[in-house]
C-alpha cells in the first residue's frame, strides 16, 4: 500500500480531483463549473447496492404494501434492517424495463427483447435502454447477442456523476473483484460522439477496497495531525487562499481571455469542493477508525473467501470504503455491485447462486427442484440484507454538523436485476431505500406507487419447490413471479426522484443534461417494457409516456 504522508498543498489539490497548476487550461472546467450545480447538491450522497438474481419475494416483501412501517413488518429476509425501520422507504408496485420472455418474435410481442434473461435485465436496469445487437430468438446461442449485446446509453451512476462528481465519474466498486461481462455488468458509459443506437462500454470501476483506500490517501492523513493547510481548510479557509502565491503567479502571466476565464472557473470549483469538506469536517483519522477504515483492516480483508457473515467481513470493507469516500467528499455517487455466479461457501452453501435462483443445479429453465432450494436462496437474501444493514448502520453512526446523520443526508438503495429469480420477472421489483436524502423522501413507510393499495401481492416465489410445490420447476411459465397485470409502475419515475433529490438538472425537455436548469422528468428509452421489443427503434412511438417523479415518495 502506498505510504500515507502529511497532506501538503500540491497533494491536497491533487486529492480534490487532479487539479494542479495546469488545471486552469483545461477548457472543460469552465463548462463544468457553470453546469454542475454542485452547490445545490452539497451534502447529499447516493449509495446503491446491486445484487443479482432477484429474491424469494414472499419472504422479502412486507405483507403490507402501503402504510407506516414497524419493526415487525420486516420479518424473514429483511429482519437485519429492523433497527432502522424509521429511516426506511420501500417503494412498491414498480417494474424495471426490458423483460425477457420466451415468446418474443418482434415488435408487439412479449415484454422486451429476446436476447438473454440476465443480459437484458442487468444491462437495461440502470440505463433504461435496449441492448444491441438485438435478437428475437430467445434460445439462440449466437455469441454476439446471447453474451455480448450491450445497452445503447449510459447508466444512472454516470448520468448523475457527470453533473455532481468532481471527477465526472461515479465511485463504482465490484464487490469480490469479479470482472463483469455484458451478461453481468450494470455500469455503462456511452461515448457521446457515437451514434444513438451504438452500444455503450462496460465501466469497470474499482475491484478491491485497497484500490479505493489508496486513492483516498491524498485526502486522509491516517498517521499525523492535520497539516496547517488542512487545518485551515477545516476551519473554513478557502482553497484558493491556501495557494494564493501560486495563483498570483499564474494570474500575472500573459494569458488569453479564455484561459483567464478558465482560471477563475478552476478557483471556484476547488473552493466548492473544499466547502464540502469544510461543511462535513469528517475526513479525519478518528472517524475513519470509527467505521473500520484503517490500514490494517484494509490490508487484512483481501480474499473473497472472507465474504461470509460476521463483523466487518470482506464484503463490508467495500461499504467501509463507500462511507469513507463520503466522509472525505471524494464522490457523492457510489455504487456497490455484488458478484454473479457466486458460491457462498461461507454460508455453508455449495451451489452457484445463479443455479439456485433457477431452483436447479444448473442454469437451465426447467427440471427437478434442488434440495431445500427455497431456504438456501432465503439464506442468501438474508446475507445481502445483513450487508445492506451494515452500510446503513455505518452511515447512521456518523453525525453531520447539524446533528443529523450521514444516512439522513443520503439515499442508500438496494435493488436487484429481477423480482423472482426463477421467473425472471421485472414487475413487482424489490427496492429498499434507507435515508431521506436531506428530508426529500418520506421515510418509515412502504408506499405503493401504482395505486396505493396496502394488499399488493408479495409474489409467488414458493409456488414451486416450496410448501405445496410439486418438486419440479418451470421457469418458462413464470408462475413463481407476480401476475403480469400487477405492479407495473415504471422504475424510471423513481430514478427521477433520486436525481432531483440530489440536485441533478434536466434540459428543457426534462432529460438529465449537463448545463440544464430544470427538474428531471424523463430518463431512458421508454417507460413501457413492450417498447423494447425488437430493440432500438423497432417500436413506433417508443418514449416517455408518463413523465415526472413519484410525488407519493416525497416528504410532506
Amino acid at each position: 500500500m502506498a505510504s500515507v504522508g502529511r497532506m501538503n498543498r500540491r497533494i491536497f489539490l491533487r486529492g480534490l480531483g487532479g487539479a494542479a497548476v495546469a488545471a486552469p487550461f483545461l477548457g472543460s472546467l469552465a463548462l463544468h463549473r457553470r453546469a454542475t450545480g454542485q452547490a445545490a447538491a452539497r451534502g447529499k450522497q447516493l449509495f446503491v447496492m446491486f445484487t443479482h438474481y432477484g429474491c424469494i419475494t414472499t419472504r422479502w416483501f412486507p405483507a403490507k404494501s402501503h402504510g407506516p412501517l414497524v419493526a415487525g413488518d420486516l420479518a424473514y429476509s429483511l429482519a437485519p434492517l429492523q433497527p432502522y425501520v424509521g429511516k426506511l422507504l420501500i417503494p412498491r408496485g414498480m417494474r424495471a424495463m426490458n423483460e425477457w420472455t420466451q415468446n418474443n418474435t418482434g415488435p408487439g410481442h412479449g415484454l422486451g427483447q429476446g436476447n438473454d434473461v440476465h443480459l437484458q435485465a442487468t444491462g437495461s436496469l440502470f440505463t433504461l435502454q435496449p441492448v444491441t445487437p438485438n435478437t428475437d430468438e430467445p434460445f439462440s446461442f449466437d455469441s454476439s447477442t446471447k453474451f455480448n449485446a450491450r445497452p445503447v446509453g449510459s447508466s444512472l451512476d454516470h448520468v448523475i456523476a457527470q453533473q455532481l462528481s468532481p471527477s465526472g465519474v461515479p465511485l463504482f466498486m465490484r464487490v469480490g473483484n469479479r470482472t463483469d461481462t455484458a451478461q453481468s455488468a450494470v455500469s455503462y458509459l456511452k461515448n457521446p460522439s457515437d451514434a444513438a443506437g451504438a452500444p455503450a462500454a462496460v465501466y469497470p470501476g474499482f475491484g478491491t477496497p485497497m484500490q479505493v483506500f489508496a486513492s483516498l490517501t491524498n485526502l486522509l492523513d491516517m498517521n499525523q495531525p492535520p497539516s496547517p493547510d488542512t487545518y485551515a481548510l477545516m476551519r473554513g479557509k478557502k482553497v484558493s487562499d491556501l495557494v494564493k502565491d501560486d495563483l498570483g503567479t499564474l494570474e500575472r502571466m500573459n494569458m488569453s481571455a479564455v484561459d483567464r476565464q478558465n482560471l477563475a472557473a478552476w478557483k471556484a470549483i476547488v473552493n466548492d469542493m473544499g466547502t464540502v469538506i469544510t461543511t462535513n469536517a469528517m475526513c479525519n483519522k478518528d472517524l475513519a477508525g470509527q467505521i473500520g477504515a484503517t490500514p490494517d483492516n484494509v490490508a487484512s480483508k483481501t480474499s473473497i473467501t472472507d465474504m461470509v457473515t460476521g463483523d466487518l467481513d470482506y464484503a463490508d470493507m467495500y461499504s467501509v470504503m463507500a462511507v469513507l469516500s463520503a466522509l472525505c467528499a471524494f464522490n457523492p455517487v457510489i455504487f456497490l455491485k455484488y458478484p454473479p455466479n457466486y458460491t457462498f461457501t461461507g454460508l455453508g452453501i455449495t451451489a452457484d447462486s445463479d443455479n439456485l435462483a433457477h431452483r436447479l443445479d444448473s442454469a437451465g429453465m426447467t427440471g427437478t427442484c434442488y434440495p431445500d432450494v427455497i431456504n438456501l436462496v432465503r439464506k442468501i437474501d438474508t446475507y445481502y440484507a445483513t450487508k445492506f444493514a451494515k452500510l446503513v448502520g455505518l452511515l447512521d453512526s456518523i453525525k453531520n454538523p447539524d446533528g443529523s446523520t450521514l444516512l439522513d443526508s443520503s439515499a442508500a438503495v438496494w435493488t436487484m436485476d429481477a423480482s423472482d429469480g426463477c421467473a425472471h420477472n421485472l414487475n413487482n421489483l424489490p427496492v429498499l431505500q434507507a435515508g431521506g436524502c436531506g428530508g426529500t423522501f418520506k421515510t418509515g413507510w412502504t408506499i405503493n406507487v401504482e395505486n396505493g393499495a396496502a394488499d399488493l401481492t408479495q409474489g409467488n416465489s414458493e409456488l414451486q419447490c416450496g410448501p405445496g410445490g410439486s418438486g419440479v420447476v418451470d421457469g418458462l411459465n413464470k408462475a413463481t413471479g407476480t401476475d403480469p397485470s400487477l405492479a407495473n409502475a415504471p422504475i424510471n419515475k423513481y430514478f427521477y426522484n433520486l436525481m432531483n433529490a440530489l440536485g441533478v438538472k434536466g434540459d428543457d425537455t426534462g432529460f438529465p443534461q449537463l448545463g440544464g436548469s430544470g427538474p428531471v422528468t424523463k430518463f431512458g428509452y421508454s417507460d413501457k417494457t413492450t417498447d423494447f421489443c425488437g430493440g432500438f427503434g423497432a417500436v413506433a412511438g417508443a418514449g416517455m409516456h408518463d413523465p415526472g417523479e413519484y410525488t407519493a415518495l416525497k416528504a410532506t
